[in-house]
């Protein structure tokens, strides 16, 4: 069973860094595009930034310059760092995985930004 286990959240002062990390596990295949995602209270979950096998990279306009998205490939991992936080990066942060033509989603990281 393809699992993703995501670790990293956490609470962090505005201005500060976070770094969340995802693996997949329990498949024969590498992911293709993996990615982070995001929902805040009261909102719809958004694309944060997407990571393709070969390494191209977007992100949502929210985030450009503050985060950076990795990956391993030879651990079918992939991580996220999260820098200049703001209170509005507050969100439940969800790694996101196509493996074999099939989604599969993480359980969630919080990540709260509050002084």
């Amino acid at each position: 069973q393809v699992q993703l286990v995501e670790s990293g959240g956490g609470l962090v002062q505005p201005g500060g860094s976070l770094r969340l990390s995802c693996a997949a596990s329990g498949s024969m295949f590498s992911p293709n595009t993996m990615s982070w995602h995001r929902q805040g209270p009261g909102k719809e979950r958004e694309l944060v930034a997407v990571i393709t096998r070969f390494g191209t990279t977007d992100y949502a306009d929210s985030v450009k310059g503050r985060f950076t998205i990795s990956r391993d490939n030879a651990k079918n991992a992939v991580s996220l760092q999260m820098n200049s936080l703001k209170s509005e990066d507050t969100a439940v942060y969800y790694c996101n995985a196509y493996i074999n033509t099939r989604e599969y989603w993480g359980q969630g990281t919080q990540v709260t930004v509050s002084s």
